[in-house]
């Protein structure tokens, strides 16, 4: 069995990013390039979401899936940074990450996370796996209003 391509988090730049090794791209950490793809790509907008213009973001390759890939964190870009913002950022995480539980890869997620005014949002993501061994992550977003 192959591992997929190991994305790296960079909390600098607000960014994932692949590396080389040995001539081709760093395999491994699958789980938590699974993370990385749920909570950071961009999940399309539901239509009862309050977005500016008419974009909804989101994969063509959603249409009828049953999971929608991404996460609808980005609605919260614009947004004033407060407790109801964080409050639905953990939301959002949660949606993003649910597959995960129900396709039995993790056996549980809790996010929690932390407002440093005035502008960013941390969050941790603690997630046990089925053997019950608990690994945690953190991101932080910077918010320039």
């Amino acid at each position: 069995m192959m591992s997929d391509i190991k994305t790296l988090w960079d909390a600098g730049a607000g960014r994932g990013d692949w590396q080389q090794d040995a001539g081709g791209l760093t395999a491994g950490d699958d789980l938590e390039t699974a993370i990385y793809i749920s909570l950071f790509t961009d999940r399309q907008a539901r239509e009862d979401d309050n977005f500016d213009g008419d974009d909804r973001k989101g994969w063509w390759g959603d249409a009828g899936a049953d999971y929608p890939i991404g996460s609808r964190i980005w609605l919260l870009r614009r947004s004033k940074l407060s407790t109801t913002v964080a409050n639905s950022a953990v939301s959002y995480a949660k949606e993003a990450l649910q597959w995960l539980i129900d396709d039995g890869v993790i056996a549980s997620v809790s996010i929690t996370t932390q407002i440093v005014y005035p502008s960013r949002l941390y969050m941790a993501i603690t997630y046990q796996k089925p053997d019950r061994t608990s690994s945690t992550v953190r991101y932080f977003w910077v918010w320039e209003n």
